[in-house]
């Protein structure tokens, strides 16, 4: 694995990592009928943008290679 792959890889990890934490506030936010809804917003929405971030990172790992 070259040292891009690597940076790339890690750089992945710390993604999903931060995708999982957003994910346990997100559900423990939503539990509460009295929460900020808005906030409640963003946080998915920085969910969603830190998903797409991983796919675009995962597709410079692993390059479509057409037959």
């Amino acid at each position: 694995m070259s040292n891009e792959s690597e940076i790339l890889q890690q750089r992945i990890d710390e993604l999903n990592l931060e995708h999982r934490d957003l994910d346990d506030v997100i559900a423990k936010l939503a539990q509460n009928p009295s929460q900020d809804q808005l906030q409640l917003q963003r946080l998915k929405k920085r969910k969603l943008l830190l998903k797409d971030q991983i796919l675009q990172l995962g597709k410079q790992l692993t390059p479509d290679i057409r037959a």
